[in-house]
């Protein structure tokens, strides 16, 4: 096992890599209670969706740890999945099965991009000074996911003296509930934890705040242990868009509704693959994830080789396996800085992530008792620890400092990794214009903002 994972090369060990994967695991386990609840109002079954769910994060996080040998989980994405039920299926009016199908072209997409080395010509074309804000900034965002998690803040609705409506505006919650106590409590436990040096302190806290919300009325206690009930409605969601509404239905809802298809499709793509860059640039970069092999491959403008390049296909790779067993896009989940977190550096993290999923299957209820309460202060700390990246950029400097403010603000605001992003690449340009340095911006750059132009375009038309 040392051999095949690198384990030594990398500086860890089986107990550190094993405690990094059960970390990551409960740190996204949510994923298989939440994607079912947003996917079935579709129509969809609920137990379909949550079995494929399962089935599409342990098949993509086996090919990232296995083939990739890297700390990462993959899952269908928050975001994502909403994207799925209330525009594309809702407002847009496409059956959930040709929903699926476009996330499967998608998935085409992505692999061929992948394979063609588009996406790490993209990274290549990322300045330092949007990576680091890139990773700093999905800090940032997953401490608000944490916070949000946590029932810290409430949103409240307001006259706001200028508009007929009312706006929700975020105020710190009352501390009235049992839910949002508890996430303090936690979060104390793991700060002390952590500042002591305590080995294994995000598990540890995680399991410590699970039991202690047993007595406070948070953590539910299941009825049953074992159930396969949900089993059953697996077979109506896989390969589901391969019957006569689906793929064959897609391209057929008249002339005018191709470019609609194909600006979805587009969308999709879009925010997986940046989804993703953001994700391996935030975490990798300062862990050393991707080695000095993959550093000097992609100086040497070869790109990533190795475990970069194939991170980048497993990724692309599970959004296509998920479609067909009945999920929306899956991408490689930030919360897998929780497992890097505790010293996750190889891929045996990730294969021990997903053996806890495919133990879910039979015992979904057991592990379900675990609450956002007990996760949600793990996501705050690993927040807190990727805001390194903001030490090493020049504040001082207006032409470096403008991008990365809007990339790290649009990005936790909006609540959109990509969106982020697009932010950092549209104000980079701008910046450089007016330096009259614009020769210098990389063309892929100059493209990847043109086409988030174009998708902002698309979309307010929609």
């Amino acid at each position: 096992m040392d051999k095949f994972f690198r384990l030594q090369e990398k500086g860890t060990n089986v107990r550190t890599e094993i405690l990094a994967g059960v970390t990551t695991f409960f740190t996204m386990a949510y994923i298989m209670f939440v994607n079912p609840d947003i996917l079935s109002a579709t129509g969809m079954s609920w137990g379909g969706v949550f079995v494929a769910t399962i089935i599409a994060t342990i098949i993509g996080t086996l090919i990232m740890g296995l083939v990739a040998n890297v700390p990462y989980a993959v899952a269908p994405g928050m975001g994502l999945n909403a994207f799925f039920t209330y525009t594309v299926c809702f407002a847009m009016g496409f059956a959930w099965q040709e929903a699926l199908a476009m996330v499967f072209i998608c998935g085409i997409i992505n692999i061929i991009i992948t394979v063609t080395k588009v996406r790490k010509a993209i990274i290549k074309a990322i300045p330092l000074s949007l990576q680091l804000a890139i990773g700093g900034g999905i800090g940032l965002f997953i401490a608000y996911i944490g916070i949000k998690n946590a029932g810290l803040i409430n949103f409240v609705s307001t006259a706001d003296g200028f508009t007929l409506g009312a706006a929700a505006v975020p105020e710190l919650t009352h501390f009235n509930a049992a839910g949002p106590l508890l996430s303090v409590i936690g979060l104390v436990i793991l700060v002390i934890l952590i500042i002591l040096k305590v080995r294994g302190a995000l598990l540890i806290g995680i399991i410590a705040t699970t039991i202690i919300g047993i007595p406070m009325g948070v953590t539910k206690i299941p009825d049953k242990l074992f159930d396969l009930s949900a089993l059953s409605g697996f077979s109506e969601v896989s390969f589901a868009f391969f019957g006569d509404v689906g793929l064959s239905s897609l391209f057929s809802h008249g002339a005018a509704m191709i470019p609609i298809v194909l600006i979805t499709i587009f969308s999709f793509s879009l925010a997986d693959t940046f989804d993703t860059i953001g994700t391996f640039i935030g975490t990798g970069r300062k862990t050393g994830i991707f080695d000095a092999e993959d550093e000097k491959a992609l100086e040497e403008s070869k790109g990533f080789k190795s475990r970069m390049d194939k991170a980048l296909f497993a990724d692309a790779t599970a959004t296509s396996i998920g479609a067909l067993f009945g999920t929306s896009n899956t991408t490689t989940y930030i919360e897998s800085a929780s497992g890097i977190g505790v010293g996750g550096r190889s891929g045996l993290t990730s294969v021990s992530t997903a053996v806890l999923f495919l133990l879910c299957l039979p015992f979904a209820s057991l592990f379900g008792i675990v609450p956002a309460e007990a996760t949600a202060p793990v996501l705050i700390v690993v927040g807190i620890m990727m805001a390194e990246a903001f030490a090493s950029i020049n504040w001082k400097e207006m032409e470096e400092a403008i991008p990365a403010f809007f990339t790290v603000t649009i990005m936790t605001f909006a609540y959109n990794i990509s969106y982020g992003i697009a932010a950092g690449f549209i104000f980079y340009c701008i910046v450089k214009i007016c330096k009259k340095q614009f020769k210098s911006v990389h063309p892929i750059l100059i493209g990847a903002t043109v086409l988030f132009l174009l998708n902002f375009v698309l979309l307010a038309f929609n």
